[in-house]
């Protein structure tokens, strides 16, 4: 995994369940794209890294950063691996726009995988990640 990540908070998703939901909903061949208004300048060292997910103050989820791109607007288009991978949760703050986070900083996957999260119910979830037991 490459050395330096980004964060951003996911605008109107209240769960890991409505995260996945939404960007199932738009992927395309695997890869699900957003939009920034600019670019990181760190964006080299940050292909291969991964875009880690804020919902509810807390650090949830990750997508590994397949590269950038610019829209007819000009603006930065960053393309994602379709899959969520849930992270052990940590507190994190939100923010405008997305922050950088070093490698040694990102919270590691959770080790029970998707299915173990799938399985349990959403409010169950977020209770957990409250009291960052996942």
């Amino acid at each position: 995994m490459a050395s330096l990540h980004l964060t951003r908070p996911a605008v109107g998703c209240d769960s890991l369940t409505v995260l996945r939901e939404r960007h199932a909903a738009r992927a395309k061949g695997g890869e699900v794209t957003i939009t920034t208004r600019y670019r990181p300048k760190r964006f080299e060292e940050l292909i291969g890294g991964s875009l880690y997910w804020i919902i509810k103050h807390r650090l949830v989820a990750r997508q590994t950063i397949l590269g950038f791109a610019e829209n007819a607007e000009g603006h930065c288009v960053i393309r994602l691996d379709a899959r969520i991978v849930p992270v052990r949760t940590r507190p994190k703050r939100a923010h405008q726009g997305w922050r950088y986070l070093k490698g040694s900083d990102a919270p590691v996957d959770f080790e029970g995988g998707d299915e173990a999260l799938t399985a349990m119910p959403p409010k169950m979830l977020n209770e957990l990640a409250k009291l960052a037991l996942i």
